[in-house]
């Protein structure tokens, strides 16, 4: 029973996480485009209440409820390593994400906001791969 408590929790802290994953970004589009202070300011309160209020924390609960999924069901199999091996790029992508938040705090951003458009995708790739390979387990 604690078990479907735990996947329960980490199922609401991954959607908690990707929505941020999805809307950090969209902030960066909008921002980059951006041209008067008082917008750019109100931008950059809102992202790093998201990513600090929202993204990072969604993140450390659902990393640590999925190892704890992990090694309590003993899953095993070639599906769960392409698994781990996507939730560890999606970490690389969420801190870039905070690299990118501090840019745009020192005014330093060098992308525009086509870039975000792009890299706003991303997410959507892995959440589509990882949903699959959780669901379907191919191999």
């Amino acid at each position: 029973m604690i078990m479907l408590w735990i996947k329960a929790f980490h199922i609401i802290a991954v959607v908690t996480w990707f929505a941020a994953l999805f809307y950090l970004p969209r902030l960066f589009v909008y921002h980059a485009m951006s041209e008067d202070a008082v917008s750019i300011e109100r931008f950059k309160v809102m992202e790093r209440k998201l990513y600090r209020g929202i993204m990072t924390p969604s993140a450390m609960v659902a990393v640590p409820l999925g190892l704890w999924l992990w090694l309590g069901f003993g899953f095993f199999g070639g599906w769960l390593h392409v698994k781990l091996a996507l939730v560890t790029v999606l970490l690389i992508y969420h801190v870039y994400c905070g690299k990118l938040l501090r840019d745009f705090r020192d005014d330093c951003n060098r992308h525009s906001h086509v870039f975000y458009r792009w890299f706003n995708e991303f997410p959507v790739l892995i959440l589509v791969a990882v949903v699959i390979l959780v669901v379907v387990k191919p191999f």
